[in-house]
């Protein structure tokens, strides 16, 4: 002891050790005699004679995991597929999403569902990428002529810019052979970035676009609508 009264800590550290050892010894004693004897032969024995109610006691132990992965994996979500997924097997079943479903999308998600509704148009050979260094090419499929297409989707809260599309120009045809390429934009395009999409032929989907074509309007169909809409 110190000669204010206090304890040297050295000291406290060594008496709360023995302390700890101690306490974890009897801990250690009554696990493996007291509990386990009360546990193998009590309770064991209370299972054995009463198994009707010892199911019904289980059976929340055993049901809520069960439920809680059953309404992760079916849970009404449209199509949820992971990446290099191919869509070919799908059956076209018909799809809709409301486009406040698409807002909340993860990025990831938001692509898939893009390629769902494509397997849903009757879309062959849809696949999903959606990883990084995919050179823009999210979600590639061929339509009804054969011809390839190649997605792009972008879940900004913003409106897309020039560069992201000048940066698809730039691999959609040259990197991946689209002969189709369509960008997506969850809210729309610059006035630039429409403009130089027009000059260079590349189809662009905005929220109205898209808005139409996730609630039923099929691909091709909804971006031709919304031309002569323009030109009226």
């Amino acid at each position: 002891m110190r000669d204010d009264g206090t304890f040297d800590p050295l000291l406290k550290f060594i008496a709360g050790a023995v302390l700890t050892v101690a306490a974890a010894k009897v801990f250690w004693q009554w696990l493996t005699t007291s509990f386990w004897n009360w546990l193998s032969t009590d309770v064991w024995g209370w299972i054995i004679d009463h198994p009707w109610w010892s199911a019904l006691i289980a059976s929340p132990i055993v049901l809520v995991p069960v439920l809680a992965v059953a309404w992760h994996f079916l849970a009404p979500r449209g199509y949820v597929h992971y990446a290099d997924e191919a869509y070919e097997d799908e059956e076209p079943a018909f799809l809709t999403y409301p486009i406040h479903h698409l807002d909340v999308m993860h990025p990831t998600d938001f692509e898939k569902a893009c390629a769902a509704l494509l397997v849903r148009d009757g879309f062959a050979r849809v696949q999903h990428s959606g990883r990084s260094g995919d050179l823009g090419a999210d979600v590639t499929a061929w339509d009804h002529h054969g011809r390839k297409v190649v997605l792009q989707c972008k879940h900004y809260n913003k409106p897309v810019g020039s560069r992201d599309v000048q940066t698809f120009n730039g691999t959609a045809r040259p990197e991946h052979g689209a002969d189709v390429p369509v960008m997506i934009g969850l809210n729309g395009f610059t006035r630039d970035a429409a403009a130089f999409a027009a000059r260079h032929d590349l189809i662009l989907v905005d929220r109205r676009i898209l808005t139409s074509w996730a609630l039923g309007t099929r691909h091709y169909d909804a971006i031709d609508e919304d031309e002569h809409r323009t030109a009226a």
